[in-house]
């Protein structure tokens, strides 16, 4: 852990409830990129993937050219964007797999993957072959979990892969390990999130020992070992996204334009950003999951003094400071998205508790105990009651 973190924190013990704690050791300014961090194991979203969203293998950079992507987003094949420099996706160092055609953003990339995990989930010709057994768990996976997505079970195949592939595998399953284990009924409510019926997860844990056996992890195999394995996946993932067409606004935006140039350009970017909600709606990035040993020990508050970026556009994680943190002073994030975290208190708790098991007793919701325990949807079916009497 000490080498992934910056000197500027430390992992601490909290107390019983929370566990584990990231705590400032010094003083760290607004802005300032705190650590960065790649995941143990990563995976893009199944369903992610099957829409045709390209991105490397291995680290989920987004491959498809931002022109083509907002084409296909807008549903528009006449879209042209303008300077087709700002584009960050380099074709020319894309790389597939001579095996089974899986992309990867570099060679570099592909070979990670190799060592990592890749030489057991390598399918060679079978790719399209509906009756592989790992063809098998991925479709089965696609249908009985549906867009928005929240996982994946390829996370746990790639996890079963890495223990399969390493000569010592002890420092892998420790680090395994040290993600948050959950009590029998905090794993029912996690696997209800993920999956609508229990009989999905007997066929999953069938469909995975089918292709992925290996005595290493036998336990992991197990009914009761395969659930909580889906559990520790389900509440311990951080999501992740990239998409090329963020790339080209970025750089876009540091071009040196003459005023005029610079305005036009701008409105043309908020007329594709209408137009891409139009048609996609929110889906407009490559998406996926990872396991992340630091990140793993950061808290939540509604009120947090720090928030995960994605600025490599890869699964390469930053947390970056949202305000001065002073030596001692915990690290927080916030669990929740940009729209849920100005919710009630009602609705922020049921959110949390639902999707990560716990009840929040932040100081924001502390200091919000005495509110009116209704949620945001009650709040504003309030509002519109009002207007109509007036």
């Amino acid at each position: 852990m000490a080498a992934l973190l910056a000197d500027c924190v430390e992992v601490r013990n909290t107390d019983s409830k929370k566990g584990r704690g990231l705590f400032a050791k010094s003083h760290i300014q607004k802005d300032q990129v705190i650590f960065k961090e790649a995941p143990l194991v990563s995976c893009q979203f199944a369903w992610n993937e099957f829409y045709k969203y390209t991105a490397c293998e291995h680290c989920l950079r987004s491959l498809e050219p931002a022109e083509a992507m907002a084409r296909r987003l807008t549903e528009n094949p006449c879209l042209v964007l303008p300077h087709p420099e700002c584009c960050g996706v380099r074709q020319d160092l894309i790389v597939n797999c001579p095996n089974c055609g899986m992309i990867y953003c570099s060679v570099e990339c592909y070979q990670s993957a190799i060592e990592k995990y890749h030489k057991c989930l390598c399918i060679g010709s079978s790719r399209d072959d509906t009756d592989h057994p790992i063809n098998k768990v991925i479709e089965s996976w696609r249908n009985i979990h549906y867009p928005p997505e929240s996982a994946n079970i390829m996370l746990l195949l790639k996890m079963i892969a890495m223990v399969k592939q390493s000569d010592d595998p002890m420092p892998l399953l420790n680090d395994f390990s040290r993600f948050v284990q959950t009590t029998v009924n905090e794993e029912e409510q996690a696997i209800h999130k993920l999956l609508s019926h229990q009989e999905h997860l007997e066929l999953m844990r069938s469909l995975v020992t089918e292709s992925m056996y290996d005595d290493k992890v036998k336990q992991w195999f197990t009914g009761d070992g395969f659930r909580s394995m889906f559990a520790l996946m389900g509440t311990n993932q951080q999501g992740i996204g990239s998409s090329s067409i963020s790339v080209w606004v970025k750089n876009c935006e540091k071009l040196p334009l003459p005023g005029e140039e610079k305005q036009q350009l701008d409105q043309f970017i908020d007329q594709l950003y209408e137009d891409l909600e139009k048609v996609s709606d929110t889906f407009l990035n490559c998406e996926g999951v990872g396991l992340y040993k630091a990140q793993s020990s950061c808290n939540h508050s509604c009120a947090p003094n720090a928030e995960i970026q994605f600025l490599n556009e890869n699964h390469t994680l930053s947390l970056v400071a949202l305000e001065d943190i002073e030596p001692e002073q915990e690290v927080c994030i916030s669990y929740l998205d940009a729209c849920e975290i100005d919710r009630s208190r009602h609705t922020r708790q049921k959110i949390l508790k639902e999707n990560y098991l716990f009840t929040c007793n932040c100081p924001k919701c502390i200091s919000q105990a005495d509110d009116e325990d209704v949620t945001s949807e009650d709040e504003d079916d309030d509002d519109d009651e009002d207007m109509e009497e007036s």
